[in-house]
């Protein structure tokens, strides 16, 4: 019992310390807020993407950036949607894809990779780029200078290899995004 008690301890502690490094992005996430006050303005939307648990994290923020403020907000997370492009396209297009028929000039790309690798979340960086959305945020972990960084204009970088602190940070910066938004 003392060792599993000393293990959750520790997990904390290594979270608590993540979440106070996080601290040097805060110029930056200040700078993401006021991009989507302005895509929101613009009457612009927002198209966030992620696979796995960062899926379902594109999934909470785009309801709540929508239904809190008011900011056009969509996700790829329908299961036709995206097992039909990537039967049609591969895995790695599927993404491109969606941006390709959904995006329109002056969006905003939210792009979320625990990794950094994902080939389709890089692709939906590149297709954002061509397409001249406003802005390519991306939230990232693992390697400080991964594929999906390199190609963001606003980057949240979690240093750590392990998924779940990473996907937990990402979720709380990007809530907080969202209750920032209306003070």
């Amino acid at each position: 019992m003392v060792k599993k008690l000393k293990m959750i301890n520790t997990y904390l502690e290594n979270y608590i310390q993540l979440l106070n490094d996080s601290k040097k992005d805060n110029r930056i996430i200040l700078e993401i807020i006021e991009k989507l006050k302005k895509i929101k303005l613009r009457n612009k939307k927002v198209i966030i993407v992620g696979n796995g648990g960062s899926a379902a994290i594109a999934s909470h923020f785009s309801v709540d950036l929508t239904l809190n403020c008011k900011v056009k907000c969509v996700n790829f997370n329908d299961s036709d949607l995206i097992t039909c492009f990537a039967n049609d396209f591969g895995y790695e297009n599927w993404t491109k894809k969606a941006i390709e028929l959904y995006g329109d000039k002056g969006d905003a790309l939210v792009a979320i990779s625990s990794s950094g690798r994902s080939k389709n979340i890089i692709n939906a960086c590149k297709t954002a780029k061509k397409k001249n959305f406003s802005s390519i945020v991306t939230f990232t972990g693992f390697k400080k200078n991964n594929l999906v960084k390199k190609n963001g204009d606003f980057n949240i970088w979690v240093n750590s290899d392990k998924y779940n602190y990473i996907e937990n940070l990402h979720q709380t910066i990007l809530l907080m995004i969202v209750d920032l938004m209306n003070k």
